[in-house]
């Protein structure tokens, strides 16, 4: 049977891709170090295709057809918009999908019972998915099935739904007959607020951030699923709700306790990164 051997959560801003270049500015450095973190643990647990959990900007699916969980079944995708390449220095790219899998998880010819997934056959990747994978993984020589979730446009999953997506993602790889090394990625925010007057002053949330560290520093599942009710995500800034993203991760992995859990802080809002490695 496949083995899901680790999940990660990091942040996807498009500014990093302009402002973290050598030599690294100070307070960029421990955002560079836990993306090589990652990387390095993803070689060294030999992962041979990545689960990855993020969020399109509006770019692909709109406020007219917005699927709550929508699975990628495409043999390839295109990385990356024209106005990301303007605007932040970002590289096109090409990312191999994984078709046997996605099968898998959406079910090839019934739904599956956990969630009526939505599906695409063709899909053109925003910063939410390759952002990761540009500092994860740089040559993008790992399949990927790319999972939009919609943390953005109301009525939104709630937390729960999440959770549940991450528990089906493990029952799907359990029951994968393949000796493939599967991986979690998730990409999302701590507390931010874009366009508000706190955008570029740091989080504007601390007291959430500190409560969100710690449901994953502590494994604490029913916590991160109460602690994020729309009601108080929303105060702590107006894209805050795409933290719910690191939920699927926890759940996954079965609610144990991060190996890493840390808001790492920068000129940005805080950076979320969360890893757990599967027990050898």
């Amino acid at each position: 049977m496949a083995k899901l051997v680790m999940a990660a959560v990091t942040p996807h801003n498009p500014l990093l891709w302009r402002a973290m270049r050598e030599p690294l500015p100070d307070d960029l450095r421990g955002v560079a170090a836990n993306f090589a973190l990652i990387r390095d643990t993803i070689t060294e647990l030999g992962v041979d295709v990545i689960i990855e959990v993020g969020t399109d900007h509006i770019r692909q699916f709109f406020g007219d057809n917005q699927p709550a969980f929508l699975v990628g079944k495409a043999e390839s995708y295109h990385g990356t918009y024209e106005n990301e390449v303007r605007t932040f220095g970002m590289e096109y790219s090409e990312i191999t999908g994984h078709r046997e899998l996605a099968d898998l998880i959406a079910g090839r010819d019934v739904l599956t019972e956990a969630i009526d997934f939505a599906v695409s056959h063709e899909w053109r990747l925003d910063h939410g998915f390759t952002i990761p994978l540009h500092y994860l993984t740089p040559n993008f020589d790992i399949p990927i099935v790319p999972i939009n979730v919609n943390s953005t446009l109301p009525p939104l999953p709630s937390p729960r739904r999440f959770a549940a997506l991450g528990e089906h993602l493990r029952d799907t790889v359990e029951r994968w007959d393949s000796d493939a090394r599967v991986a979690i990625l998730t990409s999302g925010h701590m507390a931010t607020d874009v366009g508000g007057p706190k955008q570029f002053a740091g989080s504007p949330d601390p007291v959430f951030d500190a409560e969100a560290v710690a449901w994953m520093r502590d494994g604490d599942l029913e916590g991160a699923i109460h602690g994020c009710r729309y009601e108080r995500i929303i105060e702590a800034g107006n894209i805050t709700y795409q933290y719910v993203n690191a939920l699927t991760a926890l759940a996954a992995m079965g609610g144990v306790p991060a190996d890493l859990a840390e808001a790492t802080e920068s000129r940005f809002a805080s950076s979320p990164f969360f890893m757990w490695k599967a027990p050898v």
